[in-house]
């Protein structure tokens, strides 16, 4: 992700998330520590093509914040229209490769507990729930299921 792409992330984040949308504040900051040798962030968009008239548009994003080991899920959000279609699977994918890049043992996330997609997901690559968070989505007071994957989990 380049600091052109935030206009077209920050509308799909405010149709992914409306009532708890990052700020551009938030995207700024990140991209702010995704640059440069001492990077602890990776930050990507999925681009596609629209074949009637060859116009591009970003069709999900992910994040992913490295420190000391662990690697830590940020973002991932993919279109409602290309749902289903394997692209949070290639993103979360790419992630988990940079975490790999930063040496983590461990990748952690967040997902809510009333996104039984996402969390089968996040199983299928080798996550599992540790722990909810109460009331974490906010303003709606949703809660969080803590997911972990270890290097071991991920070998197995």
């Amino acid at each position: 992700m380049r600091w052109w792409d935030l206009p077209a992330v920050l509308l799909l984040e405010e149709r992914m998330f409306p009532e708890d949308a990052w700020s551009p504040g938030m995207f700024w900051s990140e991209l702010a520590h995704a640059r440069g040798p001492f990077a602890t962030r990776r930050y990507l968009v999925a681009v596609e093509t629209d074949p009637a008239d060859g116009t591009e548009r970003i069709a999900g994003y992910a994040g992913l914040a490295a420190v000391d080991g662990t690697g830590d899920v940020q973002t991932i959000a993919v279109a409602p229209d290309r749902e289903g279609h394997g692209l949070g699977a290639r993103l979360l994918t790419e992630l988990l490769v940079a975490a790999s890049a930063f040496d983590c043992h461990e990748v952690l996330l967040e997902v809510r507990v009333d996104n039984s997609r996402a969390q089968r997901l996040y199983q299928r690559f080798g996550f599992e729930a540790i722990g909810v968070r109460r009331g974490y989505y906010q303003p709606a007071g949703v809660d969080a299921l803590v997911m972990r994957r270890t290097s071991e989990e991920a070998a197995g």
